[in-house]
């Protein structure tokens, strides 16, 4: 007879996604993914593998649900700078309020934990950042083409400040930083680079 799963393997990973969000992995033993999903270890590396597979697992859906619809909004929005100032407003308010307050970005977590220790978690995280800078990039294009700019404006250097200043949101935010003071400090670089 085949194996019957007895358990929706999306929402296991939807669980595990969230823990390893919050705890990151260093924290994560195994136990607490079997108390967190209620499955006993065997079914856990019948269906992912161990810790490492399910994190990559975790970390790969939430690119795909948190930050792709994210980059999708802006790189099709058109506005340039009004569009950027809303996504850095969504992302502060996402981080600083909701039920994920001060979880911070489990992208910006691997980057400074012990996850990107993982060649595969380390070169998801370099995709995830080539498509973040090229999201801003092209916002920044729009930017440009609405003569929102200041003369001269390097793209690629301004791409490369904003994806930071991403980062350090998401890092600052996870260390309790205030709503305001973040959105302060976007508003100033944002300001940088514009022709007022």
């Amino acid at each position: 007879m085949p194996d019957i799963k007895h358990f929706d393997p999306d929402t296991v990973l939807e669980t595990v996604m969230r823990l390893f969000w919050r705890q990151g992995v260093a924290s994560t033993g195994i136990q607490d993914v079997v108390t967190a999903t209620g499955l006993n270890r065997s079914s856990l590396y019948a269906t992912f593998g161990g810790k490492q597979e399910l994190y990559r697992a975790a970390l790969h859906r939430y690119m795909e649900e948190r930050s792709e619809p994210a980059f999708r909004r802006l790189a099709g929005d058109g506005r340039g700078l009004p569009a950027i100032a809303e996504f850095f407003a969504a992302l502060i308010e996402a981080r600083c309020s909701g039920p994920y307050a001060r979880w911070g970005c489990m992208v910006s977590n691997a980057h400074v934990g012990a996850e990107n220790g993982d060649a595969e978690v380390r070169a998801a995280l370099d995709r995830h950042h080539r498509r973040l800078r090229e999201t801003l990039h092209e916002a920044l294009v729009g930017a440009r083409a609405e003569h929102q700019l200041a003369p001269g404006t390097d793209l690629g250097a301004a791409a490369d400040l904003l994806a930071l200043l991403a980062y350090g949101v998401n890092l600052r935010s996870r260390a309790g930083a205030d709503a305001r003071e973040l959105m302060k400090t976007v508003t100033a670089a944002l300001g940088s680079l514009g022709t007022a």
